[in-house]
């Protein structure tokens, strides 16, 4: 999901419900990057982060 400028808000797991109606798709390894930068916050609802094995 992202804000009007495109940026992303947060990473979700492909078949979350509360990804909203503006997302696009990305693969593993561009999740798992915006994930261990700490760029983009995992979505506390779907765990896209544990589905990735990426501990904190």
């Amino acid at each position: 999901m992202g804000t009007a400028t495109g940026e992303p808000i947060q990473v979700h797991d492909g078949e979350c419900a509360m990804n909203g109606r503006r997302h696009r798709a990305i693969d593993r390894d561009e999740a798992r990057r915006l994930l261990t930068s700490g760029a983009v916050p995992a979505c506390p609802f779907c765990h896209p982060n544990t589905q990735l094995h990426i501990i904190d």
